[in-house]
């Protein structure tokens, strides 16, 4: 059930024991928005546990290391998901959570509506922009903890204010959050300026083997569990490996594949214009934004790409 800012506000308030998920691959938004929640809950004195299927990368540890506490594992009465528009998100979780989400909080069009209650904002940039206004609702003081948890979301997630879904909201949200102790410009060279010797080779790969179809309106890029182990990558070094090929003049589609494990990928898709890459994705069993989407495709190599660019050329046309 769809709900407003009141009604979750009043979810929260009768929640004492709150396990908080994070979708898997984690960024910016989706763990901003959780840590921001867990102080959040704090002021209100009340106990969570924030889940992460995957392992948080290190360049995240800044919202939470030396911040965190009660961390140890509870029976909750409540379980909120952030940034988790699809049980498939959950990974390793899923067994275990995805009948039991009292509350959903995300800004993604194609939240498909799994939680028992969903506050979803479409409109806003981030999921951390949808949780300010929320802890507006709840009457809570934001703190430094809790502006720099939610700078990072909106920032991350909108490619340091660059990208199409940057709001006027956002940056008024973002203008009162850097009033507070939070080093923003120290964040925004993390998160968008340092990059390891890994990803440096890593991204010479990339140029050397991209693959470009439809007269060269889509690049295609493979990352490989061979590839990875090869340059010694790990996941901190893919992310934001995806928008990579959009910066190749006349490129309007860029698809990645990340090989998870043998005979399955994540596709992750970036849109440069008006193409649509959630309805792409949707094609093939996934979602996102309309210039931000994913989706996993199971098969070979080969058989996966043919699958994915035949969706791909249902909007940009053949080959």
């Amino acid at each position: 059930m769809q709900i407003d800012y009141k009604q979750a506000a009043d979810i929260v308030r009768v929640c004492d024991n709150v396990h908080i998920l994070t979708h898997q691959s984690p960024d910016g938004d989706t763990l901003g928005s959780a840590f921001a929640l867990h102080f959040a809950l704090s002021i209100l004195g009340k106990r969570s546990l924030v889940l992460c299927p995957d392992e948080i990368p290190e360049r995240y540890a800044f919202l939470y290391k030396n911040r965190v506490n009660n961390q140890e594992n509870f029976e909750p009465d409540c379980v909120i998901a952030v940034d988790l528009a699809d049980t498939g998100l959950m990974g390793n979780m899923r067994k275990i959570y995805e009948k039991k989400v009292s509350l959903c909080i995300d800004h993604h069009i194609s939240n498909t509506m799994y939680a028992d209650n969903t506050l979803v904002n479409p409109d806003a940039s981030a999921t951390c922009e949808v949780m300010y206004s929320l802890f507006s609702e709840l009457g809570i003081k934001i703190d430094d903890n809790i502006a720099r948890c939610l700078y990072t979301g909106i920032a991350t997630d909108t490619g340091c204010f660059k990208y199409s879904n940057t709001t006027a909201e956002a940056h008024r949200i973002c203008s009162e959050l850097i009033q507070f102790d939070i080093d923003f410009a120290s964040i925004n060279r993390e998160m968008f300026d340092i990059k390891s010797k890994q990803r440096f080779y890593l991204e010479q790969h990339i140029v050397d083997h991209m693959e470009y179809y439809f007269e060269g309106r889509c690049a295609l890029l493979c990352i490989t569990k061979d590839l990875c182990d090869k340059l010694k990558v790990d996941m901190e070094d893919l992310d934001g490996v995806a928008s990579i090929p959009l910066q190749i003049e006349g490129t309007e589609v860029s698809v990645t594949f990340k090989e998870k494990e043998s005979g399955v990928y994540k596709i992750s898709m970036r849109s440069a214009n008006s193409i649509n890459v959630s309805h792409i994705c949707q094609y093939l069993g996934g979602g996102g934004h309309v210039k931000a989407a994913g989706c996993i495709v199971k098969g070979t190599y080969e058989q996966a790409r043919q699958q994915v660019l035949d969706a791909v050329g249902m909007v940009l046309g053949g080959q």
